[in-house]
């Protein structure tokens, strides 16, 4: 699945290197240096999906428990001093997942979010916890007991989570 992935990809490239070429050669305009510094949108994609970055390559199996405000000791803000946010706020290790890291976790795909709209998968680990250590989540669901309820159905005791970038400031609302 990777080989054919990386192949598709190479020929991407090759396309998007080679279409411009053409144009200019056809137009007789010069193309840019080759020390000039153009982005390379496609070339960071093939290196996350080579490097295992991609949604859906799985770099850890978790378990997870869930966390909700309201409870006791469970403030409103994370550790970083950013507002939680129901769905996205998950606590980790630091050692295992840097704080900061956008995470995404394959089973939480499709989950009622509190305005009704589906879970992308996508988490922030903006949080720590004293018990969270080693391959362990803990998933913020929201305001109150009744919160956790979306999560419900999701088997905790082995979630599929690939990090996939980091966020600067607080994670979004």
């Amino acid at each position: 699945m990777r080989r054919k992935l990386a192949g598709i990809l190479a020929t991407a490239v090759i396309s998007a290197l080679a279409i411009p070429a053409l144009a200019n050669a056809a137009t007789g305009a010069e193309s840019a240096p080759a020390t000039a510094a153009r982005p390379d949108p496609l070339g960071d994609l093939i290196s996350t999906a080579l490097g295992g970055g991609l949604p859906g390559s799985v770099e850890f199996k978790m378990r997870a428990t869930m966390y909700h405000a309201g409870a006791k000791g469970i403030r409103a803000f994370d550790s970083l001093g950013c507002k939680v946010a129901a769905m996205r706020t998950v606590a980790v290790d630091p050692k295992v997942i840097p704080r900061r890291t956008v995470i995404f976790i394959k089973e939480t795909v499709g989950l009622a979010m509190p305005d009704g709209s589906k879970h992308d998968g996508y988490w922030y680990a903006s949080d720590i916890g004293g018990a969270v250590k080693g391959l362990k989540l803990d998933l913020f669901s929201g305001f109150g007991a009744a919160s956790m309820k979306a999560l419900g159905g999701v088997d905790l005791t082995s979630l599929s989570v690939s990090t996939v970038g980091q966020f600067k400031g607080c994670p979004p609302q």
